[in-house]
Parts: structure tokens; C-alpha cells; sequence
């Protein structure tokens, strides 16, 4: 089955627009986990099996493996989701972005090794950077538009002409021009949500990869008002370190169940 339509079908099974972002950080791990040589292995499958029913993806971030040395721990994670909670689609976030000979390992690396359904890519070489990864049409090229971090603004919101501004040029390509096997997603900021309901206007029914809630400040309410598409989905509403470190002891998981929940019922108020 295809990102697209993996993501769908969670969408209405776990009647969730949640997606829990896996950056795991060993210095806020629990106690109990601290000095084993599995234990980001561990505690990212604990989070995954608590939150699973709760999701419409998850998302780990190659940095917090790749620093650690614990590429292996990361592809064991994404085969260990893909066989427990099969359905639920894994997005590697890795942001990868360079010429297409090299674009084309990143995409060998994302969906040959580590068998994820969807990678998060930069637009700002071009078609023929992105190329590689929309090669593999049942996976999901998920390409940055308008980031959730304030210097975003240096270069997405600058003027390219006829008004139109950078992340609303890089809306209309991947929508109209890009996505002909219909695999693309965008990544837009929930701490922007005049610029979600902008990138909406231009892209349809395209769905949206939308961080910076929890301990980034967005706002649920206008994410989702901004964002949803008219049956009240469209949206991938990430959320990370709310979650994953909700409690500090053994009880850690349950914690993290407790919280992906209430998020999750929190969106669900204004599909």
C-alpha cells in the first residue's frame, strides 16, 4: 500500500491527525534505561506501543540516531513499527536536500535500508533533487514550504514576484507540477497558521506535515481550522518532546499514552 493511502487509512481508523515524532535524546531518558546499549531501541518502542491506536503516523528524526551511532537501533524501530502496528506509516525526517546522483543514495538510504514509507526533503535545488525519492511512487516525498522556526522567514517569506511569495512559489510547483504520481506532502509550521490556511488555498486537498505544537507554542485550534481539508483531515499535526517525555520514571510509556491522547482529542475538536 502506498504512503498516501497508509495515511489515509489511519486517518479514519485511529480517527487521528496525531503524528508522534521519535527524537529520542538518552540524556532525558529514565533512569532505569541510562548506560544500556539498546536503550534508544527501547524507549522509542515503548512510546510507539503505547501510542500506536492513537496516530496517523510516526516520524523519527535521523539526527538523534545518527549522532548516538545508532543507525542499526533505528532501522530495527521502523521494522519493529512496520511489524506491530502495521498500517501506520513511518516518516524519516532527514530534510535531505543536494544534486540528484546524490539524492539518489539519500532515497536508497530512507526507503532501502531503513524501509520508511516517507522522507522530509528540501525543495531548494529543485525538481531534479527531488527526482530520486519521487522515483519510488508508492512512497512519500514530504518537501519543507514554510518552517516552523522564526529564520524560516529569511528566505521563505521573501518576494519572488507578483506578490508571490517563496514558500507559496514552492506550494504551487509541488502541487501543479511536482506531484504527477500523487505522492507529495508539504511541511508548513503550525506556529504560521495564516500561512497553513494560504498554503491549503494553493494546494487542494495536498496533505500537510505540520510541526511546532506542544513545545513549540502552535496553536491547535487555528492549525487545524487552517489546515483541514473539507472531511476534516489532510493533516499530519506532529508533536515530539510533549510527548516522549511526559513522565521521567518507568511509568514513562503510559505517560506518553496520556498525552498523545489528550492531543489527539484535542485536534479532534475542530475537524
Amino acid at each position: 500500500m502506498s504512503f498516501i493511502n497508509q495515511l489515509k487509512a489511519a486517518w479514519q481508523k485511529n480517527n487521528s491527525l496525531l503524528c508522534v515524532g521519535l527524537d529520542p535524546d538518552p540524556a532525558k531518558f529514565p533512569a532505569h534505561l541510562k548506560g544500556r546499549d539498546d536503550a534508544i531501541f527501547e524507549f522509542c518502542a515503548a512510546i510507539v506501543d503505547a501510542t500506536a491506536d492513537l496516530v496517523c503516523a510516526f516520524k523519527p528524526q535521523i539526527a538523534y540516531f545518527g549522532a548516538r551511532r545508532a543507525e542499526d537501533q533505528l532501522e530495527a524501530l521502523i521494522a519493529h513499527i512496520h511489524e506491530k502496528h502495521p498500517g501506520i506509516p513511518v516518516i524519516l525526517d532527514s530534510k535531505r536536500g543536494d544534486i540528484g546522483s546524490t539524492a539518489e543514495q539519500y532515497a536508497l538510504e530512507a526507503f532501502g535500508r531503513f524501509k520508511a514509507d516517507a522522507i522530509t526533503a528540501s525543495p531548494y535545488m529543485g525538481r531534479d533533487s527531488a527526482a530520486p525519492y519521487l522515483a519510488y511512487p508508492d512512497k512519500g516525498v514530504i518537501l519543507l514550504c514554510r518552517t516552523s522556526n522564526p529564520g524560516g522567514s529569511d528566505l521563505q517569506f521573501l518576494d519572488v514576484g507578483d506578490g508571490e511569495k517563496l514558500y507559496e512559489r514552492v506550494a504551487r510547483l509541488v502541487a501543479e507540477e511536482w506531484n504527477t504520481t500523487g505522492q507529495c506532502a508539504l511541511v508548513v509550521g503550525a506556529t504560521f497558521p495564516a500561512e497553513i490556511a494560504r498554503v491549503r488555498a494553493i494546494v487542494g486537498d495536498l496533505p500537510l506535515l505540520i510541526p511546532g505544537i506542544g513545545a513549540q507554542g502552535g496553536d491547535i485550534e487555528a492549525t487545524v481550522r487552517a489546515g483541514r481539508t473539507a472531511d476534516g483531515t489532510g493533516l499530519m499535526i506532529s508533536s515530539s518532546r510533549a510527548i516522549l517525555y511526559a513522565g521521567k520514571d518507568e511509568g514513562y510509556a503510559a505517560a506518553a499514552r496520556r498525552v498523545a491522547q489528550e492531543t489527539r482529542d484535542a485536534i479532534n475538536l475542530y475537524r
